[in-house]
């Protein structure tokens, strides 16, 4: 088996140039051009990663991209922080040329104009079926958004041919996922209101309540609470909607590979960008990690997100996709500790 892959720490030049290079062989056979994966993890740090080095957590499935493919060991991100530098990787424009690319709050409105040539848009153009899964934080709408209604402008305007989609941070309201154009497993008799200014029906806030709480504060975060954890901003209905914190790896994992089948089944060629939660907050992992490393929390959530990409290899392999297939890592960003919970994160040992 010979499976084209790379490891990059931050590739906004690298993953702007790849489809270029496709569209120059858009003429050719849909088989001979490869399908393309791009894992975003969010707030990994390169020292995290037994790779480059950490003594302190086996990432074995990050390791063999770096193994059997490109380990960069020079590489810069475009900003510091997640949404600019999701701008940048997605439009290949450096986010501080655009105003109101900082940090996205959740009832953003889309801050890419969808006129823009995206990554995706090219993809598309190429004959690849495009899709992004897992976190967005780049807004959705054009403001003043109806979340029971349909959710447009958003990635299906930039290119991409279906999403689904954490709409900002896993540590904001809404706590629901979006599908296409719309909150997935809504109940219309149980509209959702999303507020960042006021609380909304009486749903307790970890300010107010914070005995509430599974996962105690630090600072800020302490608005409406949801599966015992508190978030930034206040939401009242949609209960049937709302995620579990625990189980969103493997939600965003499985529907991943559930579109790799689907594209593997009609023999289209397809660009994944499969935008990974962890090891963002909350870190909440599923009960197959929590505690399986000696780094709490954190270290545990990134034995998970190892563990997707783990999945998504194993699933190229049994598709039988795996050599034309190039799959590339990176992060949004480095390491972020305390980012607003008290969830006894630990540091890693220094690589060597």
């Amino acid at each position: 088996m010979s499976l084209t892959r790379a490891f990059i720490c931050v590739t906004v030049m690298l993953a702007v140039a790849c489809p270029a290079c496709l569209c120059s062989a858009a003429d050719s056979a849909a088989n001979e051009r490869p399908n393309v994966i791009l894992i975003y993890a969010d707030d990994l740090a390169f020292g995290d990663l037994s790779c480059y080095g950490s003594a302190t957590i086996a990432t074995p499935n990050i390791d063999r991209l770096a193994t059997e493919g490109i380990r960069f060991t020079d590489a810069h991100y475009a900003a510091a922080t997640c949404t600019p530098s999701r701008y940048a990787m997605l439009t290949g424009i450096y986010a501080w040329r655009k105003k109101g690319t900082g940090i996205a709050p959740g009832d953003a409105a889309l801050i890419i104009d969808p006129d823009t040539v995206t990554l995706p848009s090219i993809f598309q153009q190429a004959g690849y079926k495009s899709s992004v899964i897992g976190k967005w934080h780049l807004g959705l709408g054009s403001g003043d958004l109806d979340w029971n209604a349909k959710i447009s402008p958003g990635p299906l305007e930039l290119g991409f041919d279906e999403c689904f989609l954490i709409p900002a941070t896993g540590d904001r309201v809404p706590t629901v996922y979006v599908e296409n154009h719309q909150v997935f497993g809504l109940d219309p008799a149980d509209p959702l209101s999303v507020s960042y200014g006021q609380p909304l029906g009486g749903e307790p806030t970890g300010a107010k309540s914070p005995e509430l709480l599974r996962q105690k504060l630090s600072h800020g975060h302490d608005n409406t609470i949801h599966n015992g954890i508190s978030r930034i901003g206040y939401m009242s209905g949609g209960k049937a909607a709302r995620w579990v914190d625990e189980d969103m790896a493997d939600t965003l994992t499985k529907r991943a590979c559930d579109f790799m089948t689907r594209q593997a089944s009609v023999q289209q060629p397809f660009f994944l960008f499969f935008s990974l939660h962890d090891i963002h907050v909350p870190r909440m992992p599923h009960a197959r990690f929590a505690g399986k490393t000696t780094m709490g929390p954190r270290g545990d959530v990134i034995a998970q997100a190892d563990w997707c990409v783990g999945e998504v290899l194993s699933q190229l392999e049994t598709l039988g996709i795996a050599e034309n297939s190039l799959v590339l890592l990176s992060s949004d960003n480095g390491p972020v500790l305390d980012d607003g919970y008290r969830d006894d994160f630990r540091h890693h040992a220094s690589p060597g």
